[in-house]
């Protein structure tokens, strides 16, 4: 499995547009495929910084997933609002594999 975190630079006098934001992919992402951990905005500490965290099973997997959710009403919908309400400052994708599986005390 793999993880994607992205990392957002938002404007922070839009926290509310990037909200609506997440919360669309809160319903377009696990239709297209991708298991979505979730959307993470800001509440204490900096202003300016939120997360998008999903699980895809392999890169293959989450090209299939991508042209999904390009296709997707609501994706696209999204990308729109985005593009139009200019929140997003920055956007960057780091992909990491869990190391400390398997969690907890095996005794």
């Amino acid at each position: 499995m793999l993880t994607c975190i992205i990392r957002y630079q938002i404007d922070p006098t839009k926290k509310a547009q990037f909200n609506t934001y997440a919360q669309n992919w809160g319903r377009a992402i696990p239709r297209c495929g991708a298991d979505l951990i979730g959307y993470f905005a800001p509440y204490e500490g900096s202003s300016t910084l939120a997360y998008g965290i999903y699980d895809v099973p392999s890169l293959a997997e989450y090209e299939a997933y991508r042209a999904r959710l390009s296709a997707d009403p609501l994706g696209k919908e999204n990308y729109a609002f985005a593009q139009k309400e200019r929140f997003i400052l920055r956007e960057d994708r780091t992909w990491l594999t869990c190391a400390s599986a398997p969690h907890g005390d095996p005794s």
